[in-house]
């Protein structure tokens, strides 16, 4: 049975084209992994499938009754809200019943005998869906799915803007549970997860009965879990059964034999050429050249796929610091709390160190206090000698208008514009990208934004807070060869160790020191 049906589906912003001709079957109980490089439109495919964008062409056709649970890697929640309200808001429909129910109670009194007796039978019908649906129980079920998700250690009723990249997708994660949809559709719920929760989701979609998509750029997560393989890849979308290894396997085949067929047409087209070009004047032979270049018109040409730009990354090191890069001295990190207990560290030239523990101890908050972006409640920082520190921030400022080359331009104004285009193609952006604005970018074109400001200047240490997520392959294994290659030192936060066990020399538990609750 088809969940949902796209058929010739056409989308583009400008001039620049996201797919073309694409069409998609959902399957009951299929747990499809969308896949494809940064920049492909896999996000714009939910976007688009989900009615927040409209297609330039094409059909999109949902099932009846069907109830889309969607984890947006761009959900912003409503400032002013608590994670009480948010999570509450699973049950909104049941909610609006509770208020129907309530206005036809205070109608009762006013009400005809006939009218009366309509009523009460409504009112029979509400309280049973009600009951159906365990309203009643809803404070439970929110405290339950809470403290499942470590959220009852911030208290429900904390505001969400308090809350930090990671708390924010487990609370996003928490109320698509309560809704219980009926399909699921996930853009990179891995992101800021801690490593805790990204094994608690993989446990629960492995055993989810219903559908889901899911938009990973975690391939150990991502071949975990799924059954069918969509990849977006030059404006079109190809389905694969199986897990991620064997379309990896099927995919390889598959442009190899392409590039075998390219090269006998392009040779069969060469001889076909030659023999017309010589044979065409004489007039023995020009029915057999003209026969030939029958064929060649009527040829239809193999086009191979255009490969895109793989990223090149190389830090740039800088002059040599002293030998200690930073030392705390009784530091208490937080906001209007405490999130750490008084800290003694040390970081030494030459150290590769990875910040490790779950989502809302502090790890990015102990970044900005060495960095002195936000105060600490008590002791102090002190920073080393000759510090040329390269800071990469977990999140972008969101909304950039300014365009990528006015944005690199701005931090290297002596730049010309072709070697501000080249750094950024060197990132693995295409002109398209280049020439676009930041915020049109997918997540992983964004980050590659912010890593060509740190790769185009002098460093000798790097500060970087989750700079995998929404990377794609290429781009994560490039980046970790990088790492690996610098000659400076670096302090890693990552929830991925087959990621920072092969770059860091040593790991840092943050929750040894923490104060919160885990």
């Amino acid at each position: 049975m088809s969940i949902l049906t796209v058929e010739h589906l056409y989308h583009g912003f400008g001039d620049r084209a996201i797919f073309e001709d694409v069409s998609f079957r959902l399957l009951k109980g299929e747990h499809i992994g969308l896949i494809g490089a940064n920049g492909e439109g896999k996000s714009t495919f939910m976007n688009t499938i989900t009615g927040a964008l409209q297609p330039d062409d094409g059909t999109i056709e949902w099932a009846k009754n069907v109830r889309v649970g969607y984890l947006d890697q761009h959900a912003v929640l409503t400032p002013g809200m608590t994670i009480g309200d948010v999570l509450r808001a699973a049950f909104a429909p049941l909610f609006e019943m509770e208020a129907q129910m309530n206005k036809l109670c205070d109608s009762l009194a006013d009400a005809g005998e006939d009218e009366m007796n309509t009523m009460l039978e409504e009112l029979g019908v509400i309280q049973d869906l009600l009951t159906q649906h365990d309203f009643f129980n809803i404070d439970a079920k929110v405290e339950e799915v809470a403290q499942a998700f470590g959220l009852m250690d911030f208290g429900l009723d904390r505001q969400v803007t308090d809350l930090s990249g990671g708390q924010r997708t487990k609370l996003l994660l928490a109320k698509l549970l309560l809704e219980k949809p009926d399909i699921l559709l996930l853009d990179e719920p891995t992101n800021y997860l801690d490593e805790e929760h990204i094994a608690w989701l993989k446990r629960y979609l492995q055993e989810y009965e219903n559908a889901f998509i899911l938009i990973s750029h975690d391939i150990p997560f991502l071949n975990s879990v799924i059954n069918i393989v969509y990849h977006m890849e030059n404006r079109k979308l190809t389905r694969y059964v199986g897990d991620y290894h064997h379309f990896e396997e099927v995919y390889a085949m598959q442009q190899s034999q392409l590039e075998a067929a390219y090269k006998r047409q392009q040779q069969e087209i060469s001889e076909l050429r030659d023999f017309v070009n010589r044979n065409k004047a004489r007039v023995a032979t020009r029915n057999m050249a003209m026969s030939r270049q029958k064929k060649l018109d009527k040829m239809e040409l193999i086009e191979l796929n255009a490969e895109r730009p793989k990223p090149e990354f190389h830090f740039k090191y800088g002059r040599t610091p002293g030998r200690l890069l930073f030392t705390t001295e009784q530091l208490v990190i937080g906001y209007d709390e405490p999130l750490s207990r008084p800290l003694d560290l040390v970081m030494e030239t030459g150290k590769k160190i990875a910040l490790v523990g779950a989502n809302g101890i502090g790890k990015t908050t102990l970044l900005k206090s060495i960095l002195g972006l936000i105060p600490s409640l008590s002791g102090s920082v002190e920073l080393g000698a000759n510090l040329q520190i390269g800071y990469f921030e977990q999140e972008a400022a969101p909304d950039n208008a300014t365009t990528c080359i006015e944005g690199i331009w701005k931090e290297f104004p002596t730049l010309n514009q072709a070697e501000v285009r080249a750094a950024l193609a060197k990132c693995g952006l295409t002109t398209k990208h280049i020439e676009s604005q930041v915020r049109v970018l997918s997540g992983g074109e964004q980050a590659k934004v912010r890593l060509c400001k740190i790769l185009n200047r002098e460093t000798n240490v790097l500060l970087l807070d989750e700079p995998t997520n929404h990377l794609d392959v290429d781009a994560k294994e490039e980046l970790k060869r990088a790492l690996k290659d610098y000659r400076g030192s670096i302090l890693l936060i990552c929830h991925e160790p087959e990621f920072y066990q092969d770059v860091v020399g040593e790991v840092w538990d943050c929750s040894r020191w923490t104060t919160k609750l885990l």
